[in-house]
């Protein structure tokens, strides 16, 4: 049995603004389905305390820099029963909004030294020192908020091994000098080899220089991030770091994302016995207002609305598509000028086009059980969660060959959809026309009602289960 302690700064169903609380949700559920101690660490945010009232102190402790006394609370998380301790620093986590922004969006003026101080919680436990008579073997990090975990526990004379996971390397967490000073972080951390990043310091280069292992969410971002177009500035390190890098394909917590036992849409349904699907697509096309139509193909997008995600080549691409026989559901919030573009294209195609700005659990689950299938033209992509949703409910994805979409969706052509390999549709550029071109593609075969049901037969078949990924990363821990 392996010791883990899991840091991340956000985690389903406690809280949730990503795939990072996908991830921190469920892969260390999965472990623990593997027979391992792993226990989760997270900020003690107001919203989580709301939900596990009932979480104890059981340990307290000074951390440098932090405006009073941490208290380390446990609770256990109900469903799967692994224990999580909360870093409670009311002053820095007691807050309405969101984990790293305020109600109006913005990000929080002290973010630096709510992780620092973070960090340094996790450090204290990390090494025994919390008076928890436990020490993990590994600490597996996750993003920027805990990417100085690494880098301070270098500075112990015994500590355990580290893995740090990258599932945007977008978000990098940079500060001033200034912020490095006010830190009270060691003095040598500034320097080109460790924090000092372009006359700033980045919280997530700490995790990629300092950290033993290093992965990410696919093998294609694993090898995207080492280039410059991909490396956000940080390439070169990466490259440098290459023989310690790898790839893990995210996975999918089946309980929740079945249509067989989805308890958040009207009629559940299995590859055998599909007509639950239809009727799913009824009410979608109900709850969006949309022209009911059984046979004119119906295309749905979740997802936050950012030029990551290529909703803008979505909304660039609609006066063509409208020209088709077809209709689209978009759900998600973002930017407010897309989401305004988004709004008026929906008021000029009544009937054809229903776009719900904010966020929806159970009209999430929906869109991926009524369409008929799913856009997903990101610009990048280090593994995507919606495609995955998609395949498990029959909603052929429509995807840009980038990061995890080009690992998890095989394009049909002449020989994949003979072989009974193909799963979706899938382009290159980054560009309105090719996405158009992909959804015609997708649209002629719809109206080919056998091929059609070969392509939801290949995606349904697919496997993209966290026990999979748990044991790729319980290998990985085991090499340490």
């Amino acid at each position: 049995m392996i010791k883990i302690l899991f840091a991340a700064s956000e985690a389903h169903p406690l809280v949730k603004t990503g795939g990072l609380g996908d991830v921190a949700g469920s892969l260390p559920a999965a472990l623990r389905r593997l027979h391992q101690d792993v226990r989760l660490i997270l900020p003690a945010y107001r919203s989580i305390l709301e939900r596990l009232p009932d979480a104890a102190v059981t340990a307290q402790f000074e951390v440098p820099g932090a405006p009073d006394t941490v208290r380390l609370r446990q609770a256990t998380l109900a469903d799967d029963g692994v224990p999580v301790y909360l870093v409670d620093v009311p002053a820095l986590f007691d807050r309405p909004g969101g984990p790293y922004s305020d109600p109006q969006g913005r990000e929080w003026y002290d973010n630096a030294l709510r992780f620092a101080t973070y960090c340094r919680a996790v450090v204290q436990v990390a090494t025994n020192h919390a008076g928890l008579d436990w020490a993990p073997d590994v600490v597996h990090c996750n993003d920027w908020q805990s990417g100085l975990v690494p880098p301070l526990l270098m500075r112990e004379p015994r500590r355990p091994a580290t893995v740090f996971t990258i599932h945007n390397l977008a978000y990098q967490g940079v500060f001033t000098w200034d912020t490095f000073q006010y830190l009270r972080l060691p003095a040598d951390l500034w320097s080109m080899h460790a924090l000092e990043f372009y006359g700033g310091f980045s919280f997530i280069k700490g995790g990629l220089v300092f950290s033993d292992r290093l992965t990410t969410v696919s093998p294609t971002y694993a090898r995207e991030i080492c280039t410059p177009e991909f490396g956000a500035g940080l390439d070169g390190v990466l490259r440098s770091r290459a023989d310690r890098l790898e790839g893990i394909l995210n996975g999918v917590d089946y309980r929740v994302w079945d249509p067989a036992r989805d308890t958040l849409i009207p009629h559940r349904y299995t590859a055998r016995a599909m007509q639950g699907k239809q009727q799913n697509k009824v009410a979608l096309q109900k709850r969006m207002d949309l022209a009911m139509g059984p046979r004119t193909p119906l295309f749905g997008h979740v997802g936050r609305m950012v030029e990551q995600k290529g909703i803008d080549l979505i909304i660039d691409a609609l006066p063509a598509l409208m020209e088709e026989d077809l209709q689209i559901v978009i759900l998600g919030s973002g930017d407010p000028r897309l989401e305004r573009e988004l709004q008026d294209a929906a008021a000029r195609w009544v009937g054809r086009l229903g776009v719900h700005i904010g966020y929806d659990e159970a009209l999430a689950h929906l869109v991926e059980a009524g369409s008929d299938a799913f856009l997903m033209p990101s610009r990048f992509e280090p593994c995507g969660l919606n495609q995955l949703y998609s395949l498990r409910y029959g909603t052929i994805p429509i995807v840009r060959r980038t990061g995890g979409l080009a690992d998890t969706v095989v394009d049909a052509d002449a020989e994949t959809l003979r072989s009974g390999a193909a799963t979706g549709f899938v382009f290159d550029e980054a560009a309105p026309a090719p996405l158009v071109a992909a959804v015609a593609r997708a649209a002629e075969h719809y109206r080919n009602p056998p091929v059609w049901r070969d392509l939801i037969g290949n995606a349904m078949r697919q496997d993209f289960s966290w026990r999979r990924s748990a044991q790729a990363y319980l290998a990985l821990y085991r090499r340490l």
